[in-house]
């Protein structure tokens, strides 16, 4: 499937492509769909430097999130490098398996018991079980495999967005994985565009500022690929 291509708010260097992907949350089919439109889209267009971009929530509320971090985990394609964001569910989650109670309590809260259910444990066994349930290579996905945020160009990649008016270089974790408001009614100039998830809309926002590809695969929305290469801004959806 060849991408619906729109002006993008800013210029990739000539022979670079990123492929972008939003909030996944379990949506394990609809992900290997959109992978497979990748592929084959890399293997009708070869590129130079290409880069599959995971936006971060690939577990919790729905559908089969260990699928999806087993897809995540083991993802290599042909031909393009891979970076997997943390999201703010992945982080829940982590220390929720650390033995975080807190975290463990926001976890569930938020989505957490679909993501047990996913792995055949009860939300109530504790996480010395969670642990024994969920196997090593997602755990340590959870723990080393995850960036809090990524540059590539005039973009920059962020689960959730930025502080207005702070320096890419002194963005705090908790802002990167959790900032709305502030960041999303914001008209200022960033140091670069932003590409984002975490709030979820039914259609794909494209602003001078930022681009959100969050558009609630779990709940009745599509999940969403952005395509983007020289000037412009391709959609992909599954």
């Amino acid at each position: 499937m060849t991408p619906a291509w729109q002006p993008a708010p800013a210029r990739l260097a000539d022979g670079v492509r990123v492929y972008a992907i939003g909030d996944v949350h379990g949506m394990a089919d609809r992900l290997a769909m959109l992978h497979g439109m990748l592929a084959a889209d890399l293997a009708a267009r070869p590129v130079a430097r290409a880069v599959v971009l995971h936006l971060g929530d690939y577990v919790d509320k729905a559908g089969s999130p260990a699928a999806v971090l087993d897809r995540i985990a083991g993802y290599a394609p042909p031909g393009a490098a891979v970076v997997n964001l943390l999201g703010n569910h992945e982080a829940m989650m982590r220390d929720a398996l650390a033995g975080d109670r807190a975290a463990a309590d926001d976890w569930l809260w938020c989505g957490g018991r679909e993501t047990l259910a996913s792995y055949g444990v009860e939300a109530g066994a504790g996480a010395e079980a969670w642990r024994a349930a969920i196997p090593a290579a997602h755990q340590a996905l959870l723990r080393d495999g995850l960036a809090l945020c990524h540059r590539e160009g005039p973009y920059f990649f962020a689960h959730a967005g930025i502080r207005p008016g702070l320096a890419l270089e002194v963005q705090s974790a908790e802002d990167l994985l959790t900032i709305r408001g502030s960041f999303l009614h914001s008209e200022v100039t960033h140091p670069a565009v932003v590409v984002h998830g975490h709030t979820a809309r039914m259609a794909p926002e494209i602003r001078h500022n930022r681009i959100n590809l969050d558009t609630a695969a779990f709940c009745g929305g599509v999940l969403s690929c952005g395509v983007l290469e020289a000037d412009r801004i391709g959609l992909l959806t599954a």
